[in-house]
């Protein structure tokens, strides 16, 4: 019999997979589009290196390289925080605003692609239709 836990990581693997396919086309990772659309839905568009990480489920060093990696490709700047000079935050720019806006429909309908065949899968239903709104 396979477990709840087995059930879940099953789920995720294929959501993950079916995803990151659906982000090739745009020259995204799953990282870095999680971290445009935290960033995008910021008020400010900007975040605490700190709270980003925390926000995508990263460590310190991971987000700090992806960090790295949306700033060489023009998708996000540092700055310093005002208040505090050791608070960086991470703000996302225009280009970036671009990026996400044109990866969203495709990350979306992927997602809803990805649930709508694993609630075939009689393993998977019940746990998909916890996960869905109602």
């Amino acid at each position: 019999m396979t477990s709840s836990w087995d059930r879940l990581v099953t789920l995720h693997s294929r959501v993950e997979q079916a995803l990151c396919r659906a982000l090739g086309p745009h020259t995204l990772g799953l990282s870095e589009y999680r971290a445009l659309a935290r960033l995008a839905d910021s008020p400010t568009g900007e975040l605490r290196m700190q709270n980003l990480a925390e926000a995508i489920g990263l460590n310190q060093s991971s987000v700090s390289r992806l960090v790295a990696r949306l700033e060489q490709s023009g998708l996000s700047e540092r700055t310093l925080c005002e208040e505090d000079r050791r608070g960086i935050y991470t703000t996302i720019t225009d280009y970036g605003r671009e990026r996400h806006r044109a990866a969203q429909p495709d990350y979306e309908s992927a997602l809803a692609d990805a649930l709508d065949r694993a609630a075939r899968d009689p393993d998977l239903a019940a746990l998909v239709a916890a996960l869905r709104p109602d």
